[in-house]
């Protein structure tokens, strides 16, 4: 493991940023670990979505989709631990991700029906930013 990851930069003390990349971390392994190994994946028990049609590939969908969450919390929470350097970089692809997820739930994709994903990607939004901001700021 220690080829795998590089040194910590140590020097760099956690921050109100560092610290909520880190629950923004955990939020996504939570989620994540429901969508692969809950048996519909949260698909009907959590999102309310009618499984009788196509429910098998609905469901195929979550845990491929939770898996991404598990891989991508894993990194944000390395990076708030281990890396915060690379802070920043991290609250801006986030960002970019909850951007590009409104935008799917709200305009692109719609479709009518809005699991409780879509309301909070909405809230989570402008946080996001906010914390990416003081990143930069601390920064400069």
């Amino acid at each position: 493991m220690a080829d795998l990851l590089p040194a910590p930069d140590s020097s760099v003390a956690p921050t109100a940023p560092s610290r909520f990349l880190a629950l923004c971390g955990v939020l996504a392994v939570i989620p994540g670990s429901i969508h692969v190994f809950l048996p519909d994946g949260g698909a009907g028990i959590i999102a309310g979505i009618d499984l009788t049609h196509g429910g098998e590939r609905i469901v195929g969908v979550f845990a491929w989709a939770g898996a991404t969450q598990i891989a991508w919390g894993l990194m944000m929470l390395a990076v708030a631990l281990r890396y915060r350097a690379l802070v920043p970089l991290a609250l801006a692809l986030l960002l970019l991700e909850r951007g590009l997820h409104a935008l799917n739930f709200w305009a692109l994709k719609s479709g009518g029906h809005h699991p409780p994903e879509s309301y909070a990607v909405l809230v989570a939004l402008p946080i996001i930013a906010l914390f990416l901001l003081l990143a930069l700021r601390r920064r400069g």
